[in-house]
């Protein structure tokens, strides 16, 4: 996607490394607001180690993030502050077990942003509705199936407004039966004109959903761009050997 406007998120030579195992080896990338990108790539590639750095879960160990206007390594900066601008669903549903789903939605917004109470009940019905659970308020994790809950999940990573959303194989857990509930509603929110980047293994999803393509092994960028193009005709050996394996044609 090509903008006048600066990117929303720029990436410059983004290392990280734990101990003697280097991961992301000098990533750049730069993403347009509202656009989505797919990160695929085998296990180890270094997907979810760049998520973790843009959210600032693992600290990189070289390089350049840029949130808008803010360097999020930046030691000065408020990094809950950009969190609640960049938000995150994970593999693993870490839904507060104890909560129902309205209350694990309304958290957040009640105690991070001071939000009133009746107010984030209202944009959290609106959230489940959005998500289409509208009926499990006041259902606990326990009584959900794993694509319930993490559509609860995803709802509440959008009950804080963030401006880019970050997804770490958010269907992988999941009974294969159960994906397709939970890619429909990222489909809507691709509609609607979110911004992400969602690590993944669904390569029909990327194709259909996705504005750009990256391939990610060896903790370097590969290959990007279109899906047809990544997808469909990749000139990187390694690209087709991965779409070989995952695609068993």
């Amino acid at each position: 996607m090509t903008t006048q406007n600066p990117p929303i998120l720029a990436i410059q030579g983004l290392h990280k490394r734990f101990g003697d195992l280097e991961v992301l080896k000098g990533i750049d990338l730069s993403v347009a607001e509202g656009e989505v990108v797919g990160l695929i790539g085998p296990s180890g590639s270094g997907k979810s180690t760049l998520l973790r750095c843009i959210n600032h879960l693992e600290q990189p160990t070289l390089g350049r993030i840029q949130f808008r206007d803010t360097v999020i390594q930046e030691s000065d900066r408020n990094i809950n502050a950009v969190r609640t601008k960049i938000g995150m669903v994970f593999q693993r549903f870490n839904l507060f077990p104890h909560l129902t789903a309205l209350q694990n939605i309304m958290l957040a917004p009640c105690k991070v942003s001071g939000v009133p109470e009746a107010t984030a009940k209202k944009e959290a019905l609106a959230l489940l509705e959005q998500v289409k659970l509208a009926e499990k308020a006041d259902s606990f994790p326990a009584q959900l199936s794993g694509g319930q809950q993490q559509r609860v999940a995803i709802a509440r990573a959008l009950a804080l407004k963030p401006e880019v959303l970050l997804f770490d194989e958010p269907t992988s857990a999941l009974d294969p039966e159960l994906v397709g509930e939970v890619l429909e509603v990222m489909r809507d929110l691709a509609k609607r004109g979110s911004t992400m980047l969602i690590a993944t293994h669904e390569m029909g999803f990327c194709k259909e959903a996705a504005g750009r393509v990256l391939f990610l092994d060896g903790g370097v960028i590969v290959e990007q761009g279109t899906p047809q193009q990544v997808l469909e005709s990749p000139t990187e050996p390694r690209t087709r050997a991965f779409l070989s394996r995952v695609l068993n044609r």
